[in-house]
């Protein structure tokens, strides 16, 4: 979840959201959603609640929304940028690394995938139109553009969704340099890097595009049957 000021019935107050259509997809995957509170980064127990939920919890997924801090992979701020939330950042890292050490599945979307890629020493394109001359991969802010990916043989992606599978993208940034270790496991016809994975672990899967608005719920369905049966994927 993050937190955010919002608006319901007569009301506009500071609320801590997560958008419903993840929390049906991982229902209609057969999952129970656990939503994980936006903690104060840095506070006294931070650590310790991070911990009790990563204990907690059978796999990981790391939804979309704004950008992750530029300067948490070492570049100035674009000024095309969506804006961050450095607590938000902190937190997601924070059980990121708790999930990646436990060796729990993960299932990152969108901002996911990027916040995973800079955990692991990788970057971002700050402003993917200005690097590829085309807003194809997200039509305007709040809205979705279709999207053809070829995945790579002998990953998880090919597997679950197989050679070629038309998705949903709403995303400004992409994968600059890879992170370590990571490898990538699907491309749109640009190019860009759509898909990661994570070799040596169970189930790490970053996808760019969001699953959650197609309904497509292949990619949970895998997440949660490696929680369950514990075995790679």
């Amino acid at each position: 979840m993050y937190r955010q000021v919002a608006s319901w019935g007569a009301w506009e107050r500071d609320a801590a959201l997560v958008p419903g259509a993840y929390v049906d997809l991982v229902v209609a995957a057969g999952g129970q959603p656990v939503l994980i509170p936006p903690f104060e980064a840095g506070n006294q127990g931070f650590t310790a609640g991070i911990e009790a939920f990563a204990g907690a919890i059978d796999g990981l997924m790391l939804v979309g929304g704004g950008d992750v801090n530029a300067e948490r992979y070492g570049q100035p701020l674009d000024p095309g940028g969506g804006g961050f939330n450095d607590d938000r950042d902190e937190v997601e890292f924070g059980i990121l690394s708790a999930a990646l050490k436990g060796d729990l599945p993960v299932l990152a979307i969108c901002r996911g995938l990027q916040l995973l890629n800079v955990f692991l020493g990788g970057d971002l394109i700050q402003h993917l139109p200005d690097a590829i001359g085309s807003s194809a991969h997200q039509p305007r802010p709040g809205a979705f553009g279709p999207m053809s990916v070829t995945t790579e043989p002998g990953s998880i992606v090919r597997r679950v969704l197989g050679e070629r599978t038309d998705v949903l993208c709403s995303h400004h940034q992409a994968i600059g340099s890879l992170g370590a270790d990571l490898s990538v496991t699907a491309r749109s016809h640009d190019g860009v890097i759509e898909a990661i994975e994570l070799p040596g672990h169970r189930f790490v899967v970053g996808v760019q595009w969001h699953p959650e608005e197609s309904g497509d719920r292949r990619l949970v369905e895998a997440l949660i049957e490696s929680s369950r049966t514990g075995e790679a994927a």
